[in-house]
């Protein structure tokens, strides 16, 4: 069921004009699975990072019966599920779609929709853009265009108090607490109608679409565009019948992540170790809350869910208190799963030192799910020999390095 359906092949440029993007786009999904060193690796989209209890036990039953068992989060609330058999994609497929995972097969790698996880529980926004979330994606699996979008063009919903605003949308919508919204693209700014939010981060993603068509490069994202080809987000608003009102561009608003244990008086937040879910600990964390949020920062929000749940949580080696070492430490698949990493760089994080700095640790150069902001990077550069924010340091020089670096800079 589309389980190898091949990349998308990219537009040709004009003659003359460098290509940024010389293949199609070969991100993952929950239909096209990627190969990796340890089997298999599906990606799948979870709009505002939002699973309800069955969904989260099929996820659960999917990594057990089909994966290593293991649920990742990754740094834009999406699972991913890795280990997978060469021959599962359509059993996968027929589970995932079954619990209603698989909204629209042609449109399932372009959900990429980040929301606020605690809007609605702790008072601190201005607007429930859980609910925006869900509209927009269901507008983008009704519009048949919207199906062109790159899987790594990305929605951001923020509900005012800062948390996500940073996260590098190519459509940011940011409430205000005058009921107005910021449509933020980039080095353009719109104030419009908190009505009218979903309906603009559409046609701003339609709107890179024709322009992504006209210059021909192949670009996935709007930054990719080369110079000349800026879209028309002012024209394309006013085509939808949406007034906004061009702005300058503010700084963004920015918090940091709730820290774990209760959020508001009815939900709570805890983090994955090293952003990795174990079927058993998705099932705790699914047992009698209302609903699962993945989160940005590799951490779930389980809605309807009492503080004294938070014990039993901790016993499934689930982190939920501030003041435990693993809070903001994250690292890649590393080896053996990933063929370009040089080292098993998971092994290593798990010893990481405490820390207010969140520290990232990097198998190669491509650094893949580090977070946004500030961070301390930690780079292997072979099996014994890392980079600590560029600085050489052996291995057994690590704790000393990055604790220096996590308090100090």
């Amino acid at each position: 069921m589309l389980a190898a359906m091949p990349p998308t092949p990219p537009p040709t440029p004009e003659p003359g004009e460098p290509r940024i993007r010389d293949r199609g786009d070969a991100c993952p999904g929950a239909l096209r699975l990627h190969p990796a060193d340890d089997g298999r690796l599906a990606r799948l989209r979870l709009p505002a990072g939002r699973l309800t209890g069955r969904q989260a036990e099929v996820l659960a039953r999917a990594a057990e019966t089909l994966g290593d068992g293991r649920i990742s989060i990754t740094s834009r609330g999406n699972a991913e599920l890795r280990g997978l058999g060469e021959g599962c994609g359509a059993e996968l497929a027929e589970l995932l779609a079954g619990a209603g995972l698989l909204p629209s097969p042609t449109h399932e790698r372009v959900r990429n929709i980040v929301a606020s996880p605690g809007a609605e529980l702790d008072g601190l926004g201005c607007a429930d853009v859980q609910l925006w979330a869900r509209a927009l994606d269901a507008a983008l699996c009704a519009e048949p265009r919207a199906a062109s979008l790159s899987g790594r063009f990305l929605f951001v919903l923020d509900d005012g108090r800062g948390d996500v605003a940073g996260l590098g949308g190519d459509v940011s919508l940011i409430a205000g607490q005058d009921g107005s919204v910021l449509l933020r693209l980039g080095s353009r700014a719109f104030r419009l109608a908190a009505d009218d939010a979903v309906r603009a981060a559409l046609a701003a993603a339609l709107a890179f679409l024709d322009a992504a068509e006209a210059a021909g490069n192949g670009a996935w994202r709007p930054h990719e565009l080369p110079d000349g080809h800026v879209p028309d987000w002012a024209g394309a608003l006013a085509r939808a019948g949406i007034t906004a009102e061009p702005v300058p561009v503010p700084p963004l608003p920015v918090s940091r992540p709730p820290a774990p244990g209760p959020l508001g008086e009815h939900a709570l937040h805890v983090l994955a170790p090293l952003g990795r879910l174990t079927a058993a600990q998705l099932r705790a964390l699914a047992d009698g809350a209302g609903e699962l949020r993945f989160t940005p920062w590799r951490g779930v929000v389980a809605v309807e869910a009492r503080a004294d749940r938070l014990p039993g949580l901790e016993t499934h080696g689930l982190v939920t208190r501030p003041d435990l070492p693993s809070v903001g430490v994250s690292a890649c698949t590393g080896r053996p799963g990933c063929a370009k990493s040089l080292a098993d760089v998971r092994t290593v994080a798990l010893a990481a030192p405490a820390g207010p700095l969140p520290v990232h640790f990097s198998g190669c150069e491509r650094r893949c799910g580090h977070p946004h902001g500030t961070w301390v990077d930690v780079l292997a550069t072979g099996d014994d020999a890392y980079l600590v924010d560029g600085v050489p340091t052996p291995r057994t020089s690590l704790p000393e390095a990055v604790t220096t670096a996590r308090t100090t800079r």
